[in-house]
């Protein structure tokens, strides 16, 4: 295999497109800017044709750098949840309702009134609650397909339109147990036809449309395969391969995700999984993290202190870190304070009794993860901003026993690159 693959991840901020070679090996990233989503209170939406308008610009700023004639396939990975409705044609008959968009409170509550506990269409930002909400508008009359961000740019791509993946349609209430649409969803009046086909993501579907090729510059052999959704491809991106590999994202707030040979579910404290292939992708998200830190330390008072821990010499304290009371996984309690006494009267050595607080919440919630059935931490791969803290990574390699490393590359659009390679989950 010689040839170039093309990752496209449509994102909150904008596009980025990267190609890669048949070792995996990034020739190139672009991207292209997106103007932020029309916000009305619980209401957040946009123009799906500046997605597409993004995406044309990325890969031809990408086209100006490298030789896409090259491209046998393309994949592309967007926000998880945010969806449309489009006629027979792929027009969109509909806003795009973004990924964050919570209007449709009452249709969440019919959704929970029937749905299994496990599913993962419950919440009024479910892509499935934002579906029964789209169909009671007077512009859908015509429409043909519920499709997600990254299967109408696919379907652009391809002019194939109804396709999806098995990541995208799970909060649509797709059951990749049984890898079909379950029964309960006839209780909910959805029409069987207007679902997409799902498929395993990676799986080339249909080539690319050849006005499309000609608009961007690619070969009209490239094949389009089915994507993802946002947080799967930057999984993908970062090589995790073996089952006990994990990673662990170190952003605003803590978030663990662990590959299992079998689904993992506890509704009740947000862990749900995505089947990748044969395998499967189980996580869950604390409310610990950054944002915990933050509540005492500004981000320039972090960088001061940093040279100061002591990740050998451990301050003994025993704190539970969190931005204000309530946590959902590996403690399902909403009425949980933060436990963050004694405060030692040294700066530095409160600042590393948060860190090994918050390393402590990631070991507990690994834990969490194996006594629900995934299988022992082999590795964990480190993303988001707290990952560049090496002192802090020490902390947690401690904390956790096992290697921790930083993932070398984080992309998104990488990660979707990578599945446009193996043609399928890596």
């Amino acid at each position: 295999m010689t040839g170039v693959f093309l990752g496209l991840d449509v994102g909150t901020g904008g596009v980025r497109a990267c190609a890669i070679d048949a070792h995996g090996n990034i020739l190139g990233m672009e991207s292209a800017a997106l103007p932020s989503p029309r916000q009305d209170g619980a209401a957040i939406d946009q123009d799906p044709e500046l997605w597409w308008t993004a995406t044309v610009a990325a890969v031809g700023k990408l086209g100006r750098k490298i030789d896409l004639g090259q491209v046998e396939r393309i994949s592309v990975d967007g926000t998880s949840g945010t969806l449309l409705l489009i006629d027979a044609a792929g027009r969109p008959r509909t806003p795009g309702l973004m990924y964050n968009d919570a209007r449709a409170k009452a249709e969440a509550a019919r959704i929970a009134a029937v749905a299994p506990a496990e599913s993962g269409a419950h919440g009024a930002s479910s892509a499935l609650a934002k579906l029964l909400h789209l169909l009671g508008r007077s512009d859908a009359g015509d429409a043909r397909f519920a499709v997600h961000q990254a299967d109408w740019i696919a379907g652009r791509l391809a002019g194939q339109h109804g396709v999806s993946d098995e990541n995208n349609a799970l909060k649509l209430g797709y059951d990749p147990v049984t890898r079909a649409w379950p029964a309960w969803l006839d209780e909910l009046d959805v029409p069987r036809k207007i679902l997409p086909e799902v498929l395993v993501p990676g799986t080339p579907f249909a080539a690319i449309a050849p006005e499309t090729a000609g608009t961007l510059g690619l070969p009209p052999s490239a094949q389009v395969a089915a994507g993802t959704t946002d947080g799967v491809a930057a999984f993908i991106a970062t090589r995790a391969d073996a089952p006990g590999d994990a990673v662990t994202s170190l952003g605003t707030t803590l978030v663990v995700k662990l590959l299992a040979t079998q689904p993992i579910f506890a509704a009740s404290q947000g862990v749900y999984s995505h089947r990748l292939g044969e395998r499967w992708l189980a996580g869950g998200a604390s409310n610990s993290g950054g944002g915990a830190l933050l509540a005492h330390f500004t981000a320039e008072d972090m960088e001061r202190l940093t040279p100061l821990l002591r990740p050998g010499e451990p301050t003994g304290l025993d704190y539970y870190p969190l931005p204000k009371p309530g946590e959902r996984f590996p403690i399902a309690d909403p009425t949980l304070v933060s436990r963050i006494t004694p405060r030692p009267g040294e700066d530095h050595l409160f600042f590393q009794a948060l860190l090994e607080g918050i390393a402590s919440v990631e070991a507990l919630a690994y834990r969490q993860l194996v006594r629900l059935g995934a299988p022992p931490l082999r590795r964990v791969i480190s993303i988001g901003g707290g990952a560049k803290n090496d002192a802090w990574t020490e902390i947690r390699r401690r904390r956790l026993g096992i290697p921790v490393v930083v993932a070398e590359q984080t992309e998104a659009s990488y990660g979707a690159a990578l599945l446009a390679l193996h043609g399928g989950p890596p």
